[in-house]
């Protein structure tokens, strides 16, 4: 106890020599003068000693100050005295509540004390105390030492340092410690961490209590912190500016927007006064057309003055003033017409045209007065032609043979100027033949203003002919129509004429075949070229439209086909708008064709739309087309949309992560094989057909997208030449460095090849069509990237995952991929088990199994099936699981060479495990090869086994042997597995018989007549044997082999004879033994008997009742009693029943009997073998 309180006491000291230490550095003299006081008058002089040397040193406190301060006579003031008293009276208080609480803490050391003498020696309690002394000691640092006091460390330790005067109770120290510090108010404690009762106190036991690293570190967490802050407010700042300047953008945004609306307000208000001028200049247009027409009409003039021979001279020249007049009045009238549209041209270029129109027409004249006089001449051409500066003129040649009304207008048959109609637009030609001079007519002017209007007459009549005519053309001949159906909606002026005539466009042909669409597709595109933009949008893309759920599917092909054919015809932004929605619809079709061509057309349209704005939508759209349960549309999806879909977008690493989560999550939504957790079962799923389906096509889609995978991976290195194609040893090297970032070519072994071992350990050890596709794609990868990859990066990481760690070679790999590769390893005894199932025929197959890697190959299957199995390792636990392995590695044809050269190995070893590995090897090959090399490789290694004295392996070997003669019909195969099974029945043993039977058995359901009928016979002979084994185990073992046989054997078809003299006897034979016969074996072999000996159907309905358990079921249905019994004694009562042929009775017998043993034996195996036809004799 008395070591308790001195430790106590000792604890005291040190926290007021703390509180001395903090009022002499902060410079709080006034203070520690009255704590010094404070403390003599309590006989602490111990703790007054540093207090009195410093106020004792002249070098702080020159003795004259002080003697000069200590001169002024002492007062004795009552006021004084009071407070004093006051004083003590607290002081006294505190002293109590100290008294209490130092009772209280002595009461707790007490009970601390008794725990520590239970735990350990009495002198750990000095021992630790004084460590903790010495500790103390050596972590007495001053607080200069950290650094300035800031403003809230100082408030806190000046409160504390004033609570615990308060509570030490040196009350005039408080005081004068409070009237000291000027600038805080210490009444007022700010709530925060270090407000906390007894501060200072909790300060101490806290400092005591922490290492110097803690101190250290939590200093530095809070230097840290502190400039954290100023970085927070820093990046506060930072952030207030960034918002005032988006604030500003935003405004610039706004304004510009409002500019750019104001630009678009101002578009329209021009394209508004462009059409008002299109319409004016088409007015102004059908204006000058009617004046050329009255032109025409004066050149018909011209013509019947020619016709009058008997004119006199003087008329002629009233004549000749007359035409001048009028001529200069018409070319009047077409300057001021031309005025209208030309409204921009100078009044000279008009007067000097003018001028010269009039002297072109009075050479005309000459002209036509000479030709009156009887000069006789070819054809003159007399032309009026628009100049280049705006004027009207005459001219004996005809420069341009241009015209500009929609027809031409023509004299004599024949039409000039419709080919450059655009490019001289206001030239008629006339040409006027003398020689017919005397037979025209003068026609009248006003037939020639209407040759336009008839002609718009004749598309109308010709547009309401052709929706009557359609239905009445043959099919074949219904594309004849097409050029006058595009005509007719090229010039037609009606709007809704025009949209008829373009369903009846689409509606051509009720159901057009390939060819048909291919003709309505190309008039559509002939439509479109002609018509422009908006009118292929407002009237062609509408009937896609209507089309879209027809209840052909002809014509939604059509609809599909045009979206991609159309969409270069239209805007940019109806092409991402409504034909994608178009496109988007197809593909919901219910119709296979109607996807495909969606499918097709939606990667013909990509390439035109304006921008990337429906980039995701058209990535569901593509994984949807992926996983379509038609093989068409995935093969069209992955062969042209897949492509193209990466080219348009670009975005290549978000369709991979897609396509790698699809993958996953489509097999671990599957529910578990077992739903006993810690087993192997647990963790694998069960497919359904649509998730198998899935996870194929989207591994086939994985599998379209490697070239731009390895594309990528070449053009981002930074060693290699983008003209090389593999990935070489150097740029590996390089990469281990880890110097360089290579994320394109790290994405397929960190991220694309541990997903696919994910995904191979989810798939039970049946789905080999998926692994298939698996290897597959692992061999087309080392394929592109190069053997070095293959062999540095692909190999190790399939290494780790299959279990193998010691293998693997990291040289290539960066450290900070090293550990996540090494976490692939399978780390319980499950998950190794899992890895060998799931990981190892990949391994197999898709990594070694590359054509460069063969003598590897040859190598790892000599290790895992020789060089392990004799050194006691895993393979030794896993055999099951490693031949399945190489039974998967079987299917690809190439590597049976080395998987049966490994096989011969094991087979001429010496070690019996080795051999029957090799049996039970052979037994899974044999499914995977041909007749060929199982006579050749399969079965001279089987009757090597078999040859061999140990039991184990003479009995794997007839397993094998029973497996080929399932698989093979050879002739040639059936004859040596005779002779081998006579060697093991001659050996006599009960064990090889036994396995014999069995092996055949299971094969014949599939096996050939001659081995039916060899199992038959030795049934028979060693049923006739007198049972020899006194063991009644095994004669039940025996008799129950061979009663699994015979009902295999009854399945079939067996010959009568065979039925009659070795199938009946062997079933006579085993019931003789009526002891070792199980009871259910015993029922179906009287069935059998008593069917193949004539039986009816009654008794075998009675039978199969007993033998099933279901005797009242079955009674009631096959009784006498029941339904077929009635109908079967009214059969026999009826006169019309006698008249029935034999051969129905027999065939009623016929089919009763293979109803029997589709009962009792297999229905699939049944099933199978009754498809060689019926003719079973009885």
């Amino acid at each position: 106890m008395e070591a308790v309180g001195g430790a106590a006491e000792e604890r005291w000291a040190s926290l007021c020599n703390c509180v001395v230490n903090f009022l002499l550095e902060e410079k709080y003299h006034l203070t520690a003068l009255e704590l010094l006081q404070e403390l003599q008058e309590d006989g602490r002089h111990a703790q007054a000693l540093r207090l009195r040397s410093f106020f004792s040193d002249p070098a702080f406190f020159p003795p004259d100050l002080v003697a000069r301060a200590s001169s002024s006579p002492p007062g004795a003031d009552p006021q004084s005295l009071l407070e004093e008293k006051i004083a003590a009276e607290e002081k006294l208080a505190l002293t109590e509540y100290d008294l209490r609480l130092a009772k209280e803490d002595l009461t707790c050391l007490k009970l601390e004390l008794q725990k520590q003498q239970e735990s350990s020696p009495d002198n750990t309690i000095d021992a630790s105390a004084h460590e903790g002394f010495n500790q103390q000691d050596q972590r007495d640092v001053k607080i200069s030492a950290l650094g300035p006091l800031k403003d809230n460390e100082r408030k806190d330790l000046n409160c504390a340092v004033k609570e615990y005067l308060l509570l030490a109770g040196y009350r005039l120290a408080a005081m004068t410690f409070i009237e000291e510090v000027l600038d805080q108010d210490l009444d007022v404690w700010t709530n925060s961490s270090a407000c906390v009762p007894d501060a200072l106190r909790r300060y101490y036991y806290q400092y005591l209590s922490s290492t110097t690293e803690a101190a250290e570190e939590k200093i530095s967490i809070l230097r840290e912190n502190e400039a954290l802050k100023k970085d927070s407010e820093r990046l506060y700042a930072e952030k207030d500016s960034l918002m005032k300047t988006c604030e500003l953008a935003n405004n610039q945004v706004a304004a510009l927007r409002k500019s750019l609306d104001a630009a678009h307000m101002d578009i329209k208000e021009k394209e508004k006064m462009v059409r008002d001028l299109k319409q004016s200049l088409d007015v102004h247009r059908k204006e000058l057309n009617d004046c050329r027409a009255e032109i025409t009409a004066l050149k018909m003039h011209i013509e019947g003055t020619q016709s009058s021979k008997q004119m006199p001279v003087g008329d002629t020249d009233g004549f000749s003033t007359q035409l001048n007049a009028n001529s200069m009045g018409e070319a009047a009238a077409l300057i001021n017409e031309h005025e209208n549209l030309k409204g921009t041209e100078s009044i000279t270029i008009k007067l000097v045209s003018a001028a010269a129109l009039t002297e072109d027409t009075r050479k005309d004249h000459k002209n036509t007065e000479s030709t009156i006089e009887g000069s006789p001449g070819s054809q003159a051409p007399l032309s009026c032609s628009t100049a280049g500066g705006g004027g009207y003129g005459t001219s004996g040649e005809d420069d341009s043979g241009t015209d500009t009304s929609p027809e031409g207008i023509s004299v004599n048959g024949t039409q000039h100027g419709a080919g450059n109609s655009q490019g001289n637009s206001g030239s008629i030609s006339v040409y006027v033949s003398e020689d017919k001079v005397n037979t025209e007519i003068v026609e009248s002017p006003s037939i020639h203003k209407s040759s336009y209007k008839m002609a718009l007459e004749t598309i109308k009549i010709v547009s309401d002919a052709l929706p009557k005519i359609v239905p009445y053309v043959l099919i074949n001949h219904r594309e004849e129509l097409l050029p006058l159906i595009i005509c007719a909606i090229e010039r037609h002026p009606d709007s809704d004429v025009r949209d008829s005539l373009t369903h009846t466009l689409f509606n051509l042909i009720k159901r057009p075949d390939g060819q048909q669409r291919r003709i309505i597709m190309d008039a559509c595109v002939e439509l479109a070229t002609s018509v422009g933009e908006m009118r292929t949008e407002t009237e062609l893309l509408p009937q896609c439209w209507e089309q879209i759920n027809h209840q052909y599917e002809e014509r939604r092909l059509l609809v599909a086909q045009s979206c991609g054919e159309l969409a270069i015809y239209v805007r940019p932004e109806i092409r991402d708008s409504l034909i994608l929605s178009i496109v988007q619809q197809l593909v919901e079709d219910s119709a296979t064709v109607v996807r495909e061509a969606a499918t097709h057309n939606l990667a013909l349209l990509l390439p035109l739309f304006p921008n990337m704005d429906k980039y995701y939508k058209v990535e569901e759209l593509l994984f949807q087309l992926v996983r379509d349960p038609s093989g068409v549309v995935v093969d069209v999806a992955l062969r042209e949309l897949v492509p193209a879909v990466v080219g348009w977008g670009g975005k290549l690493d978000q369709i991979l992560r897609v396509l790698l989560s699809h993958i996953l999550a489509s097999a671990q939504r599957c529910p578990s094989v077992s739903g006993v957790e810690g087993t192997i079962d647990s963790h694998l799923r069960v497919l359904g057909e649509q998730e198998r389906w899935t996870i194929e096509v989207l591994l086939r889609m994985l599998t379209e997208l490697l070239p731009f995978i390895h594309q990528k991976a070449i053009e981002t290195c930074p060693s290699i030449d983008p003209s090389e194609n593999y990935i070489s040893e150097s740029s590996l090297k390089l990469y281990a460095t880890g110097e360089t970032e290579w994320s394109a070519f790290e994405w397929m072994h960190t991220e694309c090849l541990p997903d696919l071992i994910k995904l191979a350990c989810l798939l039970p050890a049946k789905e080999d069509s998926l692994r298939t596709v698996i290897t597959k794609y692992l061999l087309a990868v080392s394929g592109r990237y190069g053997k070095d990859y293959l062999e540095h990066i692909m190999l190790p990481v399939f290494l780790i995952a299959a279990g193998d760690i010691d293998s693997g070679d990291f040289t290539y790999f960066p450290l900070s991929i090293q550990s996540k590769v090494r976490g692939f390893r399978p780390k319980t005894s499950v998950a190794e088990k899992i890895a060998i199932i799931c990981v190892l025929p990949l391994l197999l197959s898709g990594i070694l199994g590359s054509p460069s890697s063969r003598q590897q190959l040859e190598e790892y299957l000599r290790k895992l099936l020789i060089q392990n199995t004799k050194d006691g390792s895993f393979s030794m636990h896993h055999t099951a699981e490693i031949i399945d392995a190489i039974r998967f590695l079987c299917i690809f044809e190439e590597h049976h060479g080395v998987i049966f050269h490994i096989l011969w190995e094991m087979v001429v070893s010496s070690d019996t495990n080795l051999k029957t590995s090799a049996a039970a090897l052979l037994k899974a090959l044999v499914p995977y090869v041909g007749v060929k090399v199982a006579s050749t490789h399969v079965l001279p290694a089987l009757i090597t086994l078999g040859s061999d004295q140990n039991s184990a392996v003479k009995y794997a070997s007839i397993d094998a042997l029973g497996a080929v003669a399932q698989h093979f019909k050879s002739d040639m195969v059936v004859d040596k597995i005779h002779i081998q099974m006579d060697a093991f029945l001659e050996d006599g043993s009960h064990e090889a018989t036994i396995s014999v039977i069995r092996a055949l058995a299971v094969a014949v359901p599939h096996s050939t007549d001659r081995l039916r009928e060899y199992l038959l016979t030795k049934i028979f002979r060693l049923t006739s044997a007198p049972p020899t084994e006194n063991d009644i185990e095994r004669r039940r073992e025996r008799a129950n082999v061979f009663c699994e046989a015979l009902r295999a054997l009854d399945a079939t078809d067996l010959p009568a004879t065979s039925v009659r003299d070795l199938l009946l006897p062997s079933i006579q034979n085993l019931l003789k033994d009526v002891d070792a016969l199980d009871p259910a074996h015993k029922e179906a072999l009287e069935v059998i008997g008593r069917e193949r000996s004539g039986g009816t159907l009654e008794s075998i309905g009675k039978a199969m009742g007993a033998h099933l358990g279901i005797a009242t079921s079955v009674s009631s249905f096959f009784g006498e009693s029941s339904l077929l019994g009635k109908k079967e004694g009214g059969e026999q009562h009826d006169p019309a029943a006698a008249s029935v042929p034999p051969q129905v009775g027999l065939q009623t017998q016929q089919e009763n009997t293979r109803f029997g043993r589709i009962m009792r034996g297999g229905f699939g195996d049944m099933l199978r073998g009754k498809a060689k036809g019926g003719d079973e004799p009885s």
